[in-house]
């Protein structure tokens, strides 16, 4: 049997991107079987798109990761696990310079290839194309969207993997069968967290 195929946006200031990454991360290195691509989609440039890392705090950010997922792909997986820790483990900002450098190198990234890389254009104009083919193509809107053919559902995570009622893999694999298999549902939402 194929693995199955689907997108996941990812935008590093958003908690629920970590968490829905996280269990992604998660199921990948417990036997989920997947395929999956991890598309950039900054939320700032939802609001009004500059392109301009000045406008936008994670922009930076996210030009790295993909200069990694398309250069070192090995790396990858780590370094968007450290890339996300930046903000939401050690509380610091996407654009301080060393914690970026702290979370490529410890992945085992060629830091200064990423950062070359960057320097050409190409991981702009990538992040770009992708968070536009996001929105055209399946209107997608904010993080993190589960993308599978053509079905798109923004999911929120409440837990992390480590506090959650439900393994990685199995948290996952509903997602995409509610979202392959049931085009119906449009919205559903607790009115009231669980206690």
């Amino acid at each position: 049997m194929a693995a199955r195929s689907f997108a996941l946006t990812f935008d590093y200031r958003c908690p629920f991107a970590r968490n829905a990454h996280e269990h992604v991360l998660e199921g990948l290195a417990g036997g989920g079987d997947w395929a999956v691509r991890f598309v950039p989609f900054s939320l700032s440039q939802s609001k009004e798109a500059t392109w301009d890392r000045e406008a936008d705090s994670a922009l930076l950010t996210l030009e790295l990761a993909i200069a990694v997922r398309d250069n070192q792909p090995d790396r990858f997986l780590s370094a968007h696990r450290n890339l996300f820790a930046i903000r939401h483990d050690h509380g610091k900002s996407t654009r301080d310079a060393d914690a970026l450098h702290d979370a490529l190198a410890s992945a085992g990234v060629d830091v200064d290839a990423a950062y070359a890389e960057v320097a050409s254009g190409r991981p702009l104009e990538t992040v770009r194309r992708e968070h536009e083919q996001a929105a055209n193509d399946h209107d997608v809107w904010g993080v993190p969207t589960f993308i599978a053919g053509d079905q798109a559902a923004f999911v929120r995570l409440m837990e992390r993997p480590a506090k959650g009622t439900v393994e990685p893999v199995q948290a996952v694999e509903r997602i995409l069968d509610m979202l392959e298999g049931w085009s119906d549902l449009n919205e559903f939402k607790h009115t009231s967290l669980p206690r």
